[in-house]
């Protein structure tokens, strides 16, 4: 390992000073590629939206500067309190739903002695497979005539054209989707946690329930705060199931955020609108997610 420590003046060294100029160099060679990728992907085009939020401009970009015209007219829209109020809801139906079934799936699986990793394939394979699969598998299982759903219970319920069962029912098709991610992450958490901790608990008589609240909760949840955010910021990002299953309908019981930023933009050619639409929803994941930690923490050292 290299020696760093200045001499006893407190001076380093020239060949101390060249050897760590070269490090440095070193690492900001390795570092560059990557923070250039960031600043040209993510950085330049979020700023650009944020600029053209107080324009006018068209789905070119090309308009004139109106200030906060576009955030006037947006705070005002009903529509947009619809699709904030819809975003929130549907967050409510699959943020913490998605992970409580997650936990669930994962300490049933833990339990099992053979065909573990299978059983753990079986239920991350869904989280493979590209929307358009997903969304095409749910839309034959839900169909109103012949769904595999409705024939079973002899229902006529039409699930994605129903004012009331369409969120629930997109919901039901994202948790079915996205629930293998969280399995495997609360697996590792479950794996993680020293078998001492269970045999010195079953010496002292504690065993079922009692083995899960004084042992397993605590030690999952470091694990179960990260995936509570990751879930919240996916929500707030719903954008492909509720396109391809109701387009936002019926009655915009199911339009969300970024449906309503892309009709604005691609569909009314609205950019500097949608864009605006676009840097509200930021900043609402921003200020939702920074509240989510900071209950998080409290709660983990509570």
């Amino acid at each position: 390992m290299l020696d760093t420590a200045p001499s006893k003046t407190g001076v380093l060294s020239p060949e101390k000073r060249m050897q760590l100029r070269k490090r440095s160099l070193t690492a900001m060679l390795m570092v560059a590629p990557f923070v250039l990728f960031y600043l040209l992907f993510l950085i330049y085009p979020s700023f650009q939206v944020i600029v053209l939020s107080f324009t006018n401009a068209d789905l070119t970009g090309v308009g004139k500067w109106t200030g906060l015209t576009n955030y006037v007219k947006l705070f005002q829209e009903p529509t947009f309190w619809t699709a904030l109020v819809n975003t929130f809801y549907f967050i409510l139906l699959t943020a913490v739903p998605n992970t409580l079934v997650g936990l669930g799936l994962a300490l049933l699986v833990m339990r099992l002695n053979r065909l573990r990793n299978l059983v753990m394939a079986a239920f991350f394979l869904p989280y493979v497979l590209p929307v358009s699969v997903v969304t095409s598998i749910w839309n034959w299982v839900l169909d109103s005539n012949f769904g595999i759903v409705n024939t079973l219970t002899h229902s006529t319920i039409t699930w994605f054209q129903d004012p009331v069962w369409a969120m629930p029912a997109v919901a039901l098709v994202t948790i079915w989707w996205t629930v293998g991610f969280n399995v495997l992450l609360f697996i590792a958490g479950l794996q993680n946690i020293p078998p001492e901790l269970y045999e010195a608990a079953a010496l002292d008589g504690a065993y079922g329930f009692r083995l899960f609240r004084s042992i397993t909760w605590p030690s999952l949840w470091p694990v179960t705060s990260l995936i509570l955010l990751l879930q919240l910021i996916a929500q707030f990002k719903i954008f492909d199931q509720i396109y391809l299953l109701t387009l936002g309908g019926p009655f915009n019981k199911t339009l969300v955020l970024l449906l309503y930023s892309y009709q604005e933009g691609f569909q009314q050619q609205h950019g500097g609108y949608a864009s605006a639409i676009g840097v509200v929803l930021m900043v609402v994941i921003l200020v939702v997610s920074a509240l989510q930690v900071k209950l998080l923490n409290r709660g983990g050292r509570s």
